[in-house]
């Protein structure tokens, strides 16, 4: 049979990872494929050392790739949301299929893509868009698709999670942690879109919309990072039996979705605690399989390229397949996508760790547990220990589920107490049933 002829745009760590598989592993891929799959042409400002390219075309305008008419499918990975959308959105102008590792383009960007691809008959894979390597994209579109989907929660940022595994694991400093990461790798010189949350609500936003059959919804997920979590919250949280992880939670309620990446506290007993380093892991509850866990290398040129080249393999088993028997971009066909409620995360039931400085004086905590009770808080446990060389002292609470308004309210007015020093660290509690 005739060749697939494919186009890389961008020859960075998963491009260059990409081009390797497609080279190494190519009579492998043939054998699946039923045909071969042939690089035609390279888009990129450089070379990479990583990668040998003798014979190949290689151009250093992009746009030659996604104009070249010999090629079939376009892989973008030049990352961002401004030149990347404009290569993809004239890809599929062109007719060109296309793969993408681009998270930010596809959460933001994906339904206005999916359209302009389901207008043209093409397809827009994007597995490596969430997690690297971890398949969770199919699993969610097809391995579940039996399922109506309650929730799912992940640890989808691998930066966060060497942060929080080391600062569990051996006491360390926020600060201290984050200055490794930089110094291996894990993390840029502005570290902004891992350690506060944006990278993981990208992702999360996108399974989101997969698992429940909702359009993309970006702007209304709420996001909060790990920047103010302190070793002694850590320390807290494990004498109650908990870990925190920084984790994209996605819930089906009564009331509407709800789309939140945040900290959390979670059974040092579940699966998700004992993810560590930079690896990843998504759980999916769904109504007929019940809980399930997807766990692996969620970055890197290889995971990620393993990713991109799947996403390949998929599109050349499916190039002369009628256009509407493929399945959704989102699952669900286009014009059946739902539109559910978001949430706002004051709306959200969980319960809480409340960490805070008060003055160890007579009559503190029974003010304190009064507003708690007037917002209707009730109190699961407390620890309350000295700190040395300082008169004020740690005061931990517990709480069983309760709103966060009524949460917000209530810390408030902790805060307004002359005994109170400081803000109080919330950090929400999930019990992942």
């Amino acid at each position: 049979m005739k060749p697939v002829k494919v186009g890389i745009c961008g020859l960075g760590t998963v491009g260059s990872g990409t081009f390797n598989i497609l080279r190494d592993n190519s009579n492998e891929i043939t054998r699946r494929v039923g045909r071969s799959i042939v690089i035609e042409q390279i888009g990129a400002r450089r070379d990479n050392p990583s990668c040998d390219t003798t014979g190949i075309n290689i151009t250093r305008d992009i746009f030659d790739v996604v104009n070249n008419p010999e090629i079939d499918i376009v892989i973008e990975l030049i990352g961002g949301t401004s030149i990347a959308k404009d290569l993809v959105m004239q890809a599929l102008e062109n007719g060109k299929h296309v793969v993408t590792a681009n998270k930010a383009l596809i959460a933001e960007c994906g339904n206005e893509i999916f359209a302009k691809a389901q207008e043209k008959g093409v397809i827009v894979a994007f597995e490596a868009a969430v997690a690297g390597g971890i398949p969770i994209i199919k699993s969610l579109r097809e391995g579940l698709s039996a399922n109506r989907i309650d929730w799912l929660a992940g640890i989808i940022n691998g930066t966060g999670n060497f942060i929080m595994s080391e600062m569990s694991q051996k006491g360390r400093t926020f600060d201290d942690v984050l200055a490794e990461a930089q110094a291996l790798g894990y993390a840029e010189a502005d570290p902004t879109f891992d350690v506060e949350g944006i990278d993981a609500a990208h992702k999360l936003t996108i399974l989101a919309s997969i698992a429940f059959g909702i359009p993309l919804q970006f702007e209304k997920t709420y996001t909060e990072g790990i920047s103010r979590i302190t070793a002694e919250d850590v320390a807290f949280a494990e004498q109650l039996g908990y870990v925190i992880k920084h984790l994209g939670i996605a819930r089906r309620t009564t009331e509407g979705v709800e789309l939140r990446v945040h900290p959390a506290l979670i059974s040092s007993k579940q699966l998700l605690a004992n993810v560590n380093g930079v690896m990843n892991a998504v759980m999916v509850k769904g109504d007929a399989v019940g809980p399930t866990l997807t766990y692996g290398a969620g970055a890197g040129a290889l995971p990620t390229g393993s990713s991109v080249v799947a996403d390949v393999i998929d599109v050349a088993r499916t190039l002369t397949a009628d256009p509407t028997n493929r399945v959704p971009h989102l699952a669900f066909q286009a014009d059946s996508l739902s539109n559910i409620d978001v949430l706002p995360v004051e709306e959200v039931e969980c319960g809480f760790f409340l960490n805070m400085s008060i003055q160890d004086k007579a009559g503190v905590l029974a003010n304190i547990t009064q507003i708690l009770s007037k917002n209707g808080i009730s109190i699961e446990s407390l620890i309350q220990r000295e700190r040395e060389g300082s008169e004020l002292v740690p005061l931990v609470a517990m709480t069983h589920d309760v709103k966060e308004k009524a949460m917000t309210e209530a810390i408030s007015a902790i805060e307004a107490l002359p005994e109170v020093s400081g803000p109080v660290q919330r950090i929400r509690v999930e019990s992942l049933l």
